[in-house]
Formats: structure tokens, sequence, C-alpha cells
């Protein structure tokens, strides 16, 4: 939704696509997304002291991690949640099946960073070890004013906090980058070769972006770099996402003056997505008897189900559905990911005797009222290993066992 600044700046703050960033060098190559491979990707919540993150993902998770200490989260906490999708409880309902299986999303919360983390301060290194075991970030950022809890750098500022994190990640980034470079170096002048050249080559061009303080998310490259720069795993190269924590008041009238800041900081800083919501409105709808009610009196919805999709959204994560009276299942891939490489989320040695994929588009699906329909209307499609699985995909997947061809049913 909007918000309204209070110097009469209308902006949307919510879901700014942050892959938007790279995501323009993607043609139908897999190799063209900054990133871990994987279905299991975690999103970490990071920020300052005392800025609702430990709380926050309390209520991401139904969980009741300690909070209210500036480091709260020395050791990482990790859950796994549901994601949200009204197509899987319209498959449940028209299947009725034995069981319901969600995608799901992994989220760590991640002990508050202070400013010169990456030269040891606070929990310095053990936390910038605990970034680089996430895929993505969620970085929480206090708006919200309380006396009673104080802000660890002495004031309420937005920009200073996202700088800082930035900073820290960047600074750490170079720290390694300046390393690797010299050990290729040494590498290439003893023995040459046009692999470890090329690789050599990027790693400069990272090293002139980061002293640039330039995240490298926020770069251009080829698919050839990012097969180069996916061995590292750089913690500026993981997409961010920021929540900004306020205050239920504020949350409920769509309104904060530090948001023209936070806005024109974003669009200096690489566009990441931006998701307002109040980690204390958030607590009063969780403690609701009635959460739909509580929130239609407020008139503010639950920013909950948003800061999950739109986490599992810059992690390129989307989800195809096997569906059966047996069960109703997502499952979780990577965008662009080929029908034959999906079928090995379901068993590996499926890939191996993968024959086809017949493919009902889901809303074709729901439109028809049934499986049965759908195939008598011709929605059925069938489709070989190239073809590229899209989100809401309803497959059944025909795969060859050791000893003969047969149909492989998955609910």
């Amino acid at each position: 939704f909007f918000f309204q600044a209070e110097d009469g700046i209308r902006d949307s703050v919510a879901s700014r696509g942050l892959g938007d960033v790279y995501k323009r060098q993607v043609h139908g190559d897999p190799r063209s997304i900054l990133g871990r491979v994987g279905n299991t990707l975690k999103m970490g919540l990071v920020g300052l002291p005392s800025v609702g993150k430990s709380l926050t993902f309390n209520l991401l998770t139904n969980l009741s991690v300690p909070t209210g200490n500036a480091y709260s989260s020395v050791n990482p906490n990790i859950a796994q949640v549901a994601i949200p999708d009204p197509r899987f409880d319209k498959l449940a309902a028209m299947f009725n099946p034995k069981k319901r299986t969600p995608a799901t999303l992994l989220i760590t919360d991640i002990a508050g960073l202070v400013p010169g983390a990456s030269e040891g301060r606070g929990l310095g290194n053990a936390f910038l070890s605990h970034i680089q075991g996430v895929d993505g970030v969620y970085n929480v950022v206090r708006l919200f004013e309380d006396s009673t809890v104080a802000h660890s750098e002495g004031e309420i500022n937005p920009v200073a906090d996202m700088q800082t994190v930035h900073d820290e990640l960047v600074a750490k980034d170079l720290q390694g980058v300046l390393g690797k470079i010299e050990d290729l170096e040494r590498t290439v002048k003893k023995v040459p070769d046009k692999n470890k050249q090329d690789e050599l080559e990027v790693l400069i061009k990272v090293r002139a972006k980061l002293q640039e303080n330039i995240s490298v998310k926020d770069c251009d490259w080829t698919p050839n770099d990012i097969d180069i720069l996916n061995k590292y795993q750089f913690l500026s190269a993981k997409p961010m996402v920021y929540l900004l924590n306020m205050s239920p008041e504020e949350y409920k009238k769509k309104t904060n003056k530090h948001l023209p800041k936070i806005v024109e900081w974003v669009k200096k800083n690489g566009e990441s997505s931006l998701v307002p919501y109040s980690a204390l409105y958030e607590s009063e709808v969780q403690a609701a008897e009635n959460k739909e009610e509580f929130c239609k009196t407020a008139g503010s919805p639950s920013a909950i189900s948003k800061i999950i999709k739109v986490g599992y959204k810059e992690l390129h994560l989307v989800h195809f559905f096997t569906v059966g009276p047996d069960e109703v299942k997502a499952w979780t891939i990577r965008e662009l990911t080929t029908a034959k490489k999906a079928v090995a989320v379901i068993h590996t040695d499926m890939e191996k005797g993968f024959v086809c994929a017949d493919v009902i588009k889901y809303q074709d699906l729901i439109e028809c009222g049934s499986e049965g329909e759908a195939k008598a209307q011709g929605k059925e499609k069938q489709q070989g290993k190239e073809y590229i699985v899209e989100d809401g995909d309803c497959i059944e997947f025909k795969v060859n066992s050791a000893k003969k061809k047969k149909k492989q049913s998955l609910e």
C-alpha cells in the first residue's frame, strides 16, 4: 500500500522490486541470478540493536525467543515459515487431500550489528559470519520513537542505520576480495590459466565497485561474471529487504517523517524492497481472538504475509504444485528451473528417468473446476525437459523406472 510522507511526497514503499536491479539481465539463463542455487534458501533478520528484530522474528515464526536485550540473538535462531498462498488454499479445497504441505521459507534471527563490526567491534566477525550463512537479508530499520528503548547510536536516524549496515557489508567484502586478488595474482603469475585470469578480472571489478562503496548486487554483471561471483558469496551480493518498523499509530495513519529520506537513500543505493510495518501492532494482531476482524476495525492490514512473500520473491523462489486425494503439495524451486531439474526436488532419481511433464496451469485448473475437466478441455500440456517451470504450475511427471516405463504420480 502507499504511505503519505509528511512533506507531501507520495511514494509506494511496499514491495519495490529488488530483483529489478540485476534481474534485468535475466533472459532465460539461470546463471544470470546472483546467489546460491537451491530450494532451501534462508532469509536472515539483521539490524542495529534494539530495533525490534527479535520481536519481528517471533511474529514471523510464532516462536518466543528472548527480546529486549541489545544482543538477544547472540546465537542465531532459525525457523521455517509457510508461504501464504491463496492458490494453495484453493487447490486444497478442491482436492480435500489427506495431507497439505505448503511452500516454506527459512528465516534466521541474527544478533544486532554495530558500526565497526567489520573491524571486530560488537560481535564483529561472528555477526558477519552469520550473515554469510543466509541467502538474503531482512534489514529491520527502526522508525519508531520510544523513550524506554534507547537507540544504540543515541538517536533515531533510519538512514544512518541503513548506511551502517550497507557500509559494514561492503567493508567486509572489500577485506576479503583484497586477499583473494593477491592469491589469484600469484597463481596466474606462476601458471598462466585463462579461467583463473577471467576470475581475477572479475574480482578486480568487484574491488573497484566496493572501493566506491557500491554493493555487489547493485552492479551490472554478465552471466559469466555471475558464475564466478557465486563462488564467493559476497555479503553485499545478497538481496536486501528493508523492514521499516514504525509505531502502531504511524502505521495506521500511513505516515512517518523519515520516509522521504529513506526513499531517497534507497533510490541511490540499489532500489531494494521496502516493507512498512509495526512490530507492536503485529503483536496486537497476533493476540487478538479474531485477527481479521481486529485488522478491519483498526483499519490497517497485517504486514506479516507481505514480509514473508517479499523475502521469498527476492530469493528468486517460486513453486509448482502436485495435487491429488492423498496430498496437495507446493514444491519450491528457483526461477528459470527446467522441468527436468524441478523433478529432482521431489526425488533425485526421478531426474535421471525424466520422460516428460504434464502441466496444467493453475488458473485453467481453477476455471475448469476439476483435474478431469481440465484434461477433457485440453488444458493439460505435455512438456519436455527444457520447459521452464512457471510459478503455480500443476504438474504430473512421467519417469522411467529401472525396469519399465511407468507413470509416477506425485501426490
